[in-house]
């Protein structure tokens, strides 16, 4: 069976890794994930209390807004949508920032944070994450560029108004569908609603 290729992605055998704010350390034994914003019960992990978590466990394909895509990743990790309804999310929220540990930050709509195929992952190709991976934790929205899968992950904020992250601020798009090919602003999808130009 082909696989079937988002538009303009091709696949390539290893993982090209970015990181644009430099490679932070990571002390796992004060590491913390948030859950905050506008919840009514902001919550916080730690790894193993993560690790413990797990429940979910897919194969899905990673791919670069740059053009390139890897194939047959297995991720491991907890549905955010889980993780959402721990903290009871207020229905004001329509927009969720992650933050990291190296300052970087990525912003994606609620509906797909809470997608059934969101998840914080923990775990690539059965292992932890590597530290360039970005390790503890990080987002991953399979249907979503790589950019919004915020390496080092350290807190999930539930907002109500679209609020730029670190490549959003630079032109890059607000939602970032990789079917949709919306890899810079004012294609497809806008935080002012839905609109289509043809670019391509």
């Amino acid at each position: 069976m082909q696989r079937q290729s988002p538009p303009n992605q091709h696949y390539v055998k290893k993982f090209i890794y970015y990181a644009a704010l430099g490679v932070p350390h990571v002390d796992i034994q004060k590491y913390r994930l948030k859950i905050s914003g506008l919840v009514e019960n902001p919550i916080e992990f730690t790894y193993e209390q993560l690790l413990n978590m797990i429940d979910t466990k897919y194969t899905k394909d990673f791919h670069c807004v740059t053009g390139w895509s890897v194939a047959d990743v297995e991720w491991e990790g907890i549905k955010l949508k889980r993780l959402a309804e721990m903290a009871k999310v207020n229905n004001d929220a329509k927009w969720v920032i992650f933050y990291s540990l190296d300052g970087y930050t990525a912003t994606i709509p609620i509906e797909d944070a809470l997608h059934e195929d969101t998840i914080i992952a923990l775990k690539m190709n059965g292992k932890p994450l590597d530290i360039k991976a970005g390790f503890p934790a990080r987002p991953f929205i399979p249907h979503l560029y790589g950019w919004k899968s915020a390496k080092w992950l350290t807190e999930v904020e539930f907002v109500k108004d679209y609020v730029d992250g670190f490549w959003e601020e630079r032109g890059y798009h607000e939602r970032g569908n990789v079917w949709e090919e919306e890899r810079f602003k004012g294609e497809g999808y806008s935080h002012k609603g839905w609109k289509r130009n043809p670019i391509f």
